[in-house]
C-alpha cells in the first residue's frame, strides 16, 4: 500500500530546456533568514567590498546557516525587509560591481571524517533546495551513532506544476549527484540509497539508471505521478514503507532524506569550496512570455528574473515563490531570489482570479485526498470555535500545507489556508500551557 495523492496538471514546459546563467543585477538583496531557524548575523558594514562566495552574515546558533555574497561589488547599505511570509528580516544590500570576481576564500574545504563533512556542509551555506530550506548539515548530525540510518532516499520527485529545476539538475548534473552519493557512503557509513522519481521524467530515469547501473547498493524508484510525492513523510512511506513518527524526523525511521539538488550542490562545494551563491529557477506560468530555467544569483530581484525570461505578457496578476501548490504570493517584483527558491511562477489574470467559494457539502473529498488523512472539515470548525484542544485532537500541527484539500473542494473553500491559521492557534496554545508549567514550578 501506498500513500495516495491527488492528480494536478503537470505543466512541464521547461523540463526540456537546459538553465542559462544570467548577468550579475546591479543590485542584491540578500536576506538573512533564508532558512528554517535563526536569521544570520551580518559580519560585513556598509562601505564593505565583498567578492563572490565571501561571508558576508555567520549562523546564529545551531538550527541557523551562514549566508555568502552571490556577486562582487560594495556593500550598500545593511537594511530590513518584509518577507513574503509577513516576518521582518535583516537584509544585507550590495551594489554589483558587474565583474564576479571570486574571493580568495573559496577553497575546497578539508573533509577526512564524518564530524569535518558535517562542518564543510554547514560552511558551505547549504539549505533544503527543494523549497523546505531546514539547513542541510543538521541533517547529516547523527551524533556518529551511524547505526541508526540505514538508508538515504533522494528526493527527486518535483511533483509541483510547472517546476522542472531538479529535472535539470538530474539530466545535467547526474556525475555530481552520484559524487555526492559516494560522499554519504563515506562517511555517514550507508549502505542503501534510493532515487525517488516520478514517472513523468523519462529522461531523467534513464540517465539515473544509467548511473545507477555502474554504483553498488543505488536504486532508482519509478514513483506514481501524484501529488504530493516529494514530501518527505509520504516519501519516506512509498519508497521504505516506514512511517515518520508523529513530530518526528526521517532520522526516527532510519533515514536521511536530501533533495537532489542539494546532493549535487554538496557534491560541487566539497571539490571548490564555492559556497552557495545562485539557484537554478524555473520561470514559468501563464504571463511569462519564454518560459525557461535560469541560473541566477542570490538576491537578485524578481523583475529582473522575469525580463531575462523574456518579460510579462502585461502586469502578472499574481506572482509566486514556488509552484501553485504550495508556493506563497510575492508582495512586489522587488521581492529577491533565495536559496530555497526553486521556481518563480507569473500568472495573468484569468489563471491567478480565486474561484468563488460556496458552503461546504459534506462530500468528505478533502479528507479522502488528505495524504496524511487529517479532517479539513473538523479542524474548520474546531477553528472557528476557537478550540485548541480539538485541533490538537484533530492533529492539525501534522499538516504539511501541500492544498490537496484546497484543491479537490468542490465548494472551493480556503481549507489549507484554514489549517495554516489553525495550526498558528494551537502552537500559541501550546506555547502558553508550557509558559504556564514552567511559572508553576
Amino acid at each position: 500500500m501506498k500513500i495516495k495523492g491527488i492528480k494536478v496538471p503537470h505543466k512541464k514546459h521547461t523540463a526540456g530546456l537546459a538553465p542559462v546563467r544570467i548577468p550579475a543585477p546591479k543590485l542584491v538583496t540578500i536576506p538573512m533568514s533564508m532558512h528554517i531557524g535563526r536569521p544570520a548575523k551580518p559580519v560585513v558594514k556598509r562601505g564593505d567590498e565583498v567578492k563572490v562566495g565571501q561571508l558576508i552574515a555567520e549562523a546564529d546558533g545551531y538550527i541557523s546557516s551562514p549566508v555568502h555574497s552571490s556577486v562582487s561589488g560594495k556593500v550598500q547599505k545593511i537594511d530590513e525587509m518584509t518577507t513574503a511570509m509577513g516576518a521582518k528580516t535583516s537584509v544585507v544590500v550590495i551594489e554589483s560591481d558587474g565583474l564576479q570576481t571570486v574571493s580568495e576564500t573559496v577553497q575546497p574545504p578539508d573533509v577526512h571524517d564524518l564530524a569535518s563533512f558535517v562542518e564543510a556542509v554547514r560552511s558551505s551555506g547549504s539549505v533544503g533546495l527543494g523549497g523546505a530550506g531546514f539547513p542541510t548539515f543538521v541533517k547529516f548530525s547523527i551524533n556518529n551513532d551511524k547505526s541508526a540510518v540505514d538508508a538515504v532516499v533522494i528526493n527527486a520527485a518535483e511533483c509541483e506544476p510547472y517546476i522542472t529545476s531538479d529535472t535539470r539538475t538530474m539530466l545535467d548534473r547526474t556525475d555530481e549527484i552520484f559524487e555526492g552519493i559516494e560522499l554519504l557512503k563515506k562517511y555517514l557509513d550507508v549502505k542503501r540509497f534510493i532515487i525517488g522519481v516520478e514517472e513523468n521524467k523519462p529522461e531523467a530515469i534513464e540517465k539515473a539508471r544509467g548511473y545507477a547501473g555502474k554504483t553498488d547498493g543505488v536504486e532508482v524508484h519509478v514513483l506514481p505521478s501524484v501529488y504530493p510525492q516529494g514530501g518527505e513523510k509520504v516519501l519516506v512511506y512509498n519508497t521504505l514503507g516506514r512511517l515518520i513518527p508523529k513530530g518526528g524526523l526521517p532520522l526516527d525511521a532510519g533515514a536521511v532524506v536530501i533533495n537532489v539538488t542539494t546532493l549535487a550542490f554538496i557534491a560541487r562545494y566539497i571539490k571548490t569550496g564555492m559556497p552557495l551563491v545562485e539557484k537554478c529557477i524555473t520561470v514559468d506560468g501563464s504571463a511569462v512570455k519564454e518560459p525557461k530555467n535560469l541560473i541566477v544569483p542570490i538576491g537578485t530581484p524578481i523583475a529582473d528574473v522575469l525580463e531575462a525570461a523574456g518579460g510579462c505578457k502585461g502586469d502578472p496578476a499574481k506572482v509566486l515563490y514556488g509552484g501553485p501548490m504550495m508556493g506563497i504570493a510575492v508582495p512586489d517584483l522587488s521581492a529577491p531570489i533565495l536559496k530555497n527558491t526553486n521556481a518563480i511562477i507569473a500568472m495573468d489574470e484569468k489563471e491567478a482570479r480565486p474561484p468563488k467559494t460556496t458552503p461546504c457539502i459534506n462530500c468528505g473529498a478533502c479528507l479522502t485526498n488528505c495524504p496524511l488523512k487529517l479532517d479539513p472539515r473538523e479542524i474548520a470548525r474546531a477553528y472557528k470555535k476557537n478550540e485548541p484542544e480539538d485541533l490538537k485532537t484533530l492533529c492539525v500541527d501534522l499538516c504539511m500545507e501541500c492544498g490537496c484539500c484546497s484543491y479537490v473542494c468542490p465548494a472551493k473553500r480556503h481549507l489549507v489556508q484554514t489549517n495554516k491559521l489553525a495550526k498558528a492557534v494551537l502552537r500559541d496554545y501550546l506555547n502558553k500551557q508550557k509558559a504556564e508549567k514552567e511559572g508553576a514550578k
